[in-house]
């Protein structure tokens, strides 16, 4: 697993706005990050560039703002490259004495891992002279192979620099590879540089120290931005079983620092929240599983998860789709885990009430009414066999807090949905298995989400194996067993 530095493009200046070109060689996979320097009276932010995520700017310098004086301010941003990229644009505000802007895109490349990782910190130093140190305000993790970018924005432009470097307790760094060094001569002007190096020893939570050695005196701001591949990732699988359920399973937590987990199901452009995923503390946990046993049946779905570092950055990774098909109607209970195969014979009706009262007032007639109910309706459903009637039968008896979902064989709005059930009719025919049941119903909302989905269970371990010296013959960590499909 290794990053590089693979190019830069060519620096794009001016008084406000500027689109620095991609390096020779952009491709697809590549992490491309924008540095951009500015000078600005009111200290403006630049722009986000399309498509671009915004790493992080910070404010540093001494003086009052002026030509090689004042505040200067350093800007990241960083785009995974897709093929074909166009170049970023970005800018301050128009039309401000002094104002300036630079701008240079470079690229990192990788051999491993399922994306890019990044966190930043950044400090300032106000003390005019060739000998610039900036302790940087936010501690980061770090570990042996991270990379490392050095960047920097002075307020001198004349300031070449040598020596770049960064310390931290506990952690050692390369020596420092200089990359970029450009003067920036528009309006009151500024100095862009940059190096890179990277983590040979030692782990920890550290904030850094940048430093350089400056040809000229300066004051600004400096920065250190952690780059790594990402480990974390989500897959999803569907089980062997009856109601389908699949098992989605979130990785690789520990390596990315990730802290909190948000798993939701995507069908269209529908993104819903898989049960009992949402805001999950991860800390100190490398792997989050769960059942999802109430996805739309019959059509793709896919599997997305928000990830949130120590450092408060937010990733999102995406399963391939998933199908569950089913030759019927299904009616379950997804928190025990059991369900039935039936067919929808009739759901004509919804009846929603609004409980008002009406007041004759001087032969006016005023009414008082709450909020429109829900529905209510019968909904009829058939049963083939002796087993399909008596699954339905056990969903029936023991649904978790009266509720069940009912979804049709391939999903179709106005059916999909929780209902509370509040009376059933079984209707028998003595000679075959075939069964009609008429249930009273009630639009429900879907069980509590502290409530998970049931996945395999240590009975169907039992029932899959004798002894533990078999379960550990076929499965090297816990994970593998959880991840395994018992029902198949």
């Amino acid at each position: 697993m290794t990053i590089s530095y693979v190019a830069v493009g060519a620096l794009a200046q001016h008084t406000n706005a500027v689109t620095p070109a991609l390096p020779a060689g952009a491709a697809a996979g590549q992490l491309a990050i924008c540095q951009v320097v500015s000078a600005h009276p009111n200290d403006s932010v630049p722009s986000i560039p399309s498509g671009w995520s915004l790493v992080g700017s910070f404010s540093g310098g001494a003086g009052a703002f002026g030509l090689n004086t004042g505040l200067r301010r350093l800007t990241l941003f960083a785009r995974e490259l897709t093929g074909g990229d166009g170049a970023p644009s970005t800018a301050v505000p128009s039309g401000s004495s002094g104002s300036a802007i630079g701008a240079r895109v470079f690229t990192l490349a990788r051999t491993a891992g399922t994306g890019w990782r990044w966190a930043v910190t950044a400090g300032i130093d106000t003390t005019s002279d060739t000998s610039f140190s900036a302790a940087c305000s936010t501690a980061l993790t770090w570990a042996a192979g991270d990379f490392c970018v050095l960047a920097y924005g002075w307020n001198t432009q004349t300031a070449s620099a040598s020596a770049r470097a960064v310390i931290a307790t506990g952690i050692t760094y390369a020596a420092a590879t200089s990359r970029l060094a450009d003067q920036i001569s528009s309006g009151n002007g500024a100095r862009l540089s940059m190096a890179t190096t990277t983590v040979t020893a030692g782990t920890g939570t550290q904030a850094p120290t940048v430093t350089a050695t400056l040809s000229a005196a300066a004051t600004g701001v400096g920065a250190v931005l952690r780059v790594r591949e990402a480990s974390s990732d989500i897959n999803a699988s569907p089980q062997s079983v009856f109601p389908p359920r699949n098992l989605v399973s979130v990785t690789g937590l520990e390596g990315d620092d990730i802290t909190s987990v948000s798993v939701y199901r995507q069908y269209g452009t529908d993104q819903t929240p898989v049960r009992a995923a949402s805001g999950i503390d991860t800390t100190g946990a490398d792997v989050l599983l769960r059942v999802d046993a109430e996805q739309p049946l019959g059509v793709p779905v896919n599997y997305g998860a928000t990830l949130t570092d120590v450092n408060g950055n937010s990733w999102q990774v995406f399963s391939g789709p998933i199908t569950s098909t089913v030759d019927g109607d299904v009616i379950s209970d997804a928190i025990r885990g059991t369900g039935a195969k039936v067919f929808i014979e009739n759901w004509d009706d919804k009846k929603r009430t609004r409980d008002a009262t009406v007041f004759n007032v001087g032969g006016r007639l005023v009414t008082v009414g709450k909020p429109r109910s829900g529905a209510q309706a019968t909904v009829t459903v058939s049963t083939d066999t002796d087993d399909d009637g008596d699954a339905l039968q056990d969903v029936l008896q023991n649904a978790t807090e009266g509720v069940i979902l009912i979804r049709k064989q391939v999903t179709l709005a106005g059916v999909d949905g929780h209902l509370a059930i509040l009376s059933d009719d079984e209707h028998r025919t003595w000679s075959i298995p075939y069964r009609l049941w008429d249930l009273e119903t009630a639009e429900s909302e879907p069980w509590p989400d502290t409530l998970e989905a049931a996945g395999f269970t240590l009975q169907d371990v039992a029932d899959n194996y004798s002894t533990l010296a078999d379960l550990a013959a076929d499965f090297a960590t816990l994970l593998a067993i959880a991840l395994f499909d018992f029902g198949g």
